[in-house]
């Protein structure tokens, strides 16, 4: 199981943080996280149920993280292990996740795909979701994986998208014209853009694309 205490900041207060493996005792305040950070007019189907949830922490539970602070749940992170071809990347988030049941998971994958990452909003100005991420990076080493990857929703595109293509919005946000709240924030957390994935999901203010980005383990030779 994994465990690791911590320090994050709220200002120039440091704060006890604990990030850790979920299990079922957890699930109602996993939901609600799920129901503060996607709000209407994000579909509501699309939030996390219990058998959902039970999948994560039976079939991987090393994929299927959290936060906590001051013994609450702040946030969550969930993964599983798929085999990707680059040569081959086109897929829905449904598609690659099961829709999120995990069912679909690959022990021997070569790969550890992000099927969510939330943070509650009032607690997103202490840097969770970089300890979440940086979490699972370290499963990538530890089971000497090829990359962490995942879509990005592009939350801020519905705004422009009446003058520019998703590619263009991307290059916006890469030249630092623009800051999308999801891409922007997975770039200052390392993760590096693959490719615009279109029909991705149902969210209308991505206009169903999203930003493949990933990881690569940076130990990946010494493993060959």
């Amino acid at each position: 199981m994994y465990r690791k205490d911590l320090y994050v900041f709220d200002g120039n207060r440091p704060v006890r943080a604990l990030v850790r493996n979920y299990t079922e005792a957890d699930f109602n305040q996993l939901i609600e996280i799920q129901q503060e950070c996607f709000p209407p007019p994000f579909p509501s189907e699309l939030w996390w149920n219990r058998q959902q949830l039970q999948n994560h922490v039976t079939l991987f539970p090393d994929g299927a993280l959290c936060i906590e602070i001051n013994e609450k749940l702040a946030g969550s992170m969930t993964g599983l292990l798929v085999h990707f071809d680059p040569d081959h990347p086109n897929h829905t988030w449904e598609e690659i996740t099961d829709a999120g049941y995990i069912r679909n998971h690959d022990p021997n994958g070569n790969t550890l795909y992000v099927v969510d990452i939330s943070v509650r909003p009032s607690y997103r100005k202490l840097g969770l979701g970089k300890w979440l991420m940086q979490s699972m990076y370290e499963l990538v080493v530890e089971k000497r994986l090829t990359r962490l990857l995942g879509g990005g929703r592009m939350p801020g595109y519905h705004k422009v998208a009446d003058r520019m293509s998703p590619e263009q919005y991307l290059a916006a946000v890469l030249n630092g014209d623009l800051q999308d709240p999801v891409i922007t924030f997975l770039l200052r957390c390392g993760r590096t853009p693959l490719r615009v994935a279109e029909n991705y999901l149902d969210d209308a203010e991505s206009c169903h694309y999203a930003v493949l980005m990933e990881w690569k383990n940076p130990f990946l030779n010494r493993f060959r």
